[in-house]
């Protein structure tokens, strides 16, 4: 079975997204779209030269297998922020309907997500800097939607999970 089909066949669970800022939201697609940019570039010029296992060629196979595995989950959620975007609305609330193993694929893109930020500060190979922190805390709240409410948990809100001190 492909992993589309493994993830048709696994049971759903329904994940809330309370107040998700479209703001913010749109600050980090870019973000995230100027670093897969580049990380695309560097993974295959590490690939040509036999490194398959460094964190550039990680994080590509990485967001390609989750691409492929979740994008039919997501089909709605992409329209309803599109709409959001247009419409100049502040705030949105989504529900998506995704795999029980969105929760395990959120925690591992969260890790790879910080190990690429750590990489940024290094400076090597990339001209991307590291995600400034509001959107690192954006995307932790975002991801840990998934990874909670997976385990049971309640929907946190944007505005109550930014609110929290930092740990």
């Amino acid at each position: 079975m492909s992993t589309v089909d493994d993830a048709l066949a696994e049971d759903l669970i329904t994940v809330e997204i309370v107040g998700l800022p479209v703001d913010v939201q749109l600050e980090a697609q870019q973000q995230n779209d100027e670093l897969t940019r580049e990380l695309v570039l560097v993974a295959e010029q590490l690939r040509q030269e036999g490194d398959s296992a460094a964190l550039p060629v990680r994080f590509v196979e990485l967001v390609g297998t989750l691409s492929t595995r979740y994008s039919m989950f997501t089909a709605e959620q992409e329209q309803q922020l599109r709409t959001a975007i247009e419409s100049g609305a502040d705030r949105l609330d989504m529900t998506y309907r995704v795999p029980r193993s969105a929760a395990a694929a959120a925690a591992h893109l969260g890790d790879i997500l910080d190990e690429v930020d750590d990489y940024c500060r290094r400076g090597k190979l990339l001209l991307t800097l590291a995600t400034p922190e509001k959107l690192v805390t954006y995307r932790r709240w975002f991801l840990d939607q998934f990874v909670s409410q997976a385990a049971g948990g309640p929907p946190v809100s944007w505005v109550e999970y930014a609110a929290k001190p930092v740990n």
